[in-house]
């Protein structure tokens, strides 16, 4: 009798280790699974500006600085402006591409200044891939520095993450 009360209580601290080790795996799980999603969702993508594709520069120019902008680099000659008010960013392109683009630049501030703290471009294009993300062109992982990579939103929007250092 005691050696049965002995192994039943041996089996029972043996089941309870169990229970308790798969509570700690579960919670250690749960733990890396919101880790990795918050650091998806906390990628810095640098600043946003929205391209453009303009019919005639000079009056979309004439247009935008009615709203206030001012233009920030670019020029009439090469047949694209960056327009610029307080941290809001607006490209216009005559004749380069279709449609309009929304722009991300890694390691970029809203006034082309180098950031300390970003996340390389190639680092970003591996958490879009985990996240399904077709991606139309891509950077290559193999290199540093500057590199690009494009992609649709779900209305076929454009979305260019390009980043120049």
């Amino acid at each position: 009798m005691k050696k049965s009360i002995f192994l039943a209580g041996i089996l029972t601290a043996f089941v309870s280790g169990i229970s308790i080790n798969t509570i700690f795996a579960k919670q250690h799980e749960t733990t890396q699974i919101i880790t990795n999603k918050q650091t998806i969702n906390d990628m810095k993508l640098g600043a946003f500006s929205i391209s453009l594709s303009v019919k005639d520069l000079k009056i979309s120019k004439e247009f935008y600085e009615n709203l206030g902008f001012h233009t920030f680099a670019g020029s009439m000659e090469q047949n694209y402006l960056i327009m610029k008010n307080g941290n809001t960013l607006i490209g216009l392109f005559q004749g380069m591409f279709e449609g309009n683009i929304l722009t991300f630049n890694p390691g970029w501030d809203e006034n082309a200044k180098n950031l300390d703290d970003f996340d390389d471009i190639r680092e970003i294009q591996k958490h879009l891939k985990i996240k399904g993300f077709p991606l139309m062109s891509e950077a290559d992982e193999k290199t540093t520095g500057p590199a690009s990579l494009m992609t649709n939103d779900p209305d076929g929007n454009l979305i260019l993450i390009d980043q120049h250092r």
